[in-house]
């Protein structure tokens, strides 16, 4: 009898560490503070962008910013690990105000034809503009800008995700 619970307990622990649980999608945004570092806000469900969001800061970061503020810069993201649960691109925007890095995550929402003439990216820049309504814009810093959006690419095509910045 002792050998059969120890046996179920031992198989219980391999298939536990053999196949671990995936992160399940949050029903509420996520807003994630890195105190110096990054603030980041993701709408519900995208609480899986974070890891491809804690990369890009820790590249930026341990590259070493330009100092000065930049504009908010927007990318449409498709990441497999969001598609897998229903997303399949994000909005992602990032801008830097006052030493800090700003990641904002939002899904599209849906377009109405010949009614809504909202763009993806006017969609993220009005969201962006709710959650830095508090934090004063600065004319944003091209050379900074530049940095932004390479690394943003840079970090996404190492991790087999497709990025694409956004414009008007």
């Amino acid at each position: 009898m002792i050998e059969l619970i120890t046996l179920t307990i031992l198989v219980t622990v391999v298939i536990a560490l053999i196949r671990p649980g995936r992160t399940p999608p949050l029903d509420n945004p996520l807003v994630i503070e890195r105190g110096g570092q990054f603030h980041s806000t993701l709408a519900p469900q995208l609480n899986l962008a974070q890891p491809l969001i804690e990369a890009i800061a820790r590249r930026l970061l341990d590259d070493g910013l330009p100092p000065g503020d930049s504009e908010t810069l927007c990318f449409e993201i498709r990441d497999a690990e969001v598609a897998a649960h229903g997303q399949k691109f994000y909005l992602l925007g990032l801008t830097r105000r006052n030493g800090m890095l700003y990641f904002q995550a939002i899904g599209p929402r849906p377009l109405v034809p010949d009614t809504d003439r909202d763009t993806p990216y006017k969609v993220l820049q009005d969201y962006a503009a709710q959650v830095l309504v508090n934090i004063p814009a600065t004319p944003g810093d091209a050379e900074l800008g530049v940095q932004l959006v390479q690394t943003v690419l840079a970090v996404a095509a190492s991790r087999g995700i497709s990025a694409r910045q956004l414009s008007v």
